[in-house]
């Protein structure tokens, strides 16, 4: 399988334009009317509770749901139609929840499928320098890492993909702390290489801190659009407890005075 290369991330267009996106499974309509904009080379937080619709986005952009009306651009080119497999030569990847590795296949293998063909090698110890949890364990079944490590992997072979825009969604979902801090880290490199991200996170303080801009979804719609700093966790936090949740896990790292500096947008 041949790669996208990162060679085109900077193109002064949007990396992502979803607009007017309706879109379920069957019968059941679960998106209502989506629009949404991730600009080129940054980091934007899509967060809400459960249910709200985040991951049949994800699903619906990268192409494995048909939407049923509005348009999907990527870098200026329209998408809507297109199967997954072009979406992805054309740049954008999707580290779905869950561990979205090959547990058949080594991690020597799991990272080879992605690379760009003839530069395999290359690609292997790019990923092996990146996750160094990973280099001692090249040679081992995928099915037999532990939960985090195959996180670390989905992410490895993501980063090195090169990907234009990364679509990411749980990627710290039950893992030990030392470990999110590992998946933080990489998600933080692949940005600083020039990928745009749009990532879905339990943390969303984390995210919130290292996005520029954020969306918030509720019942498959979204109802606030705008500057990551602007976004108040406490109004993010009633979006869950309305939705009868427990709030996103907070983060120690981001300071109280930084969080209750910013306005909220929220209705």
């Amino acid at each position: 399988m041949t790669a996208p290369t990162a060679d085109t991330h900077d193109t002064g267009l949007p990396a992502l334009e979803v607009r007017g996106i309706e879109s379920g499974y069957g019968r059941t309509t679960i998106l209502r009317d989506v629009s949404l904009t991730v600009a080129s080379s940054t980091v934007s937080a899509l967060l809400g509770p459960n249910g709200a619709g985040k991951t049949t986005l994800l699903r619906t952009i990268s192409g494995f749901v048909r939407p049923r009306k509005g348009s999907i651009l990527l870098f200026g080119e329209d998408i809507t139609n297109m199967s997954p497999h072009k979406r992805f030569q054309r740049g954008l990847c999707l580290v779905p929840e869950g561990r979205g590795v090959f547990r058949s296949l080594t991690v020597r293998e799991n990272l080879v499928m992605q690379s760009v063909r003839g530069q395999e090698s290359e690609a292997v110890d790019r990923a092996a320098a990146a996750f160094p949890l990973l280099k001692e364990r090249l040679r081992s079944q995928a099915g037999t890492l532990s939960g985090g490590q195959q996180q670390m992997l989905a992410m490895a072979a993501a980063y090195v993909r090169e990907p234009r825009l990364l679509l990411v969604d749980e990627a710290s979902f039950g893992l030990a702390p030392i470990i999110v801090d590992e998946i933080f880290a990489s998600l933080q490199r692949v940005a600083a290489s020039g990928a745009a991200l749009l990532m879905v996170d339990q943390f969303a303080e984390r995210a919130l801190q290292m996005a520029a801009s954020a969306c918030v979804m509720r019942r498959g719609s979204i109802i606030y659009d705008g500057a990551a700093e602007s976004l108040r966790m406490e109004d993010l936090f009633a979006e869950y407890v309305q939705a009868g949740e427990v709030p996103p896990a907070r983060s120690e790292s981001r300071s109280d005075a930084a969080g209750s500096s910013a306005r909220s947008r929220l209705d």
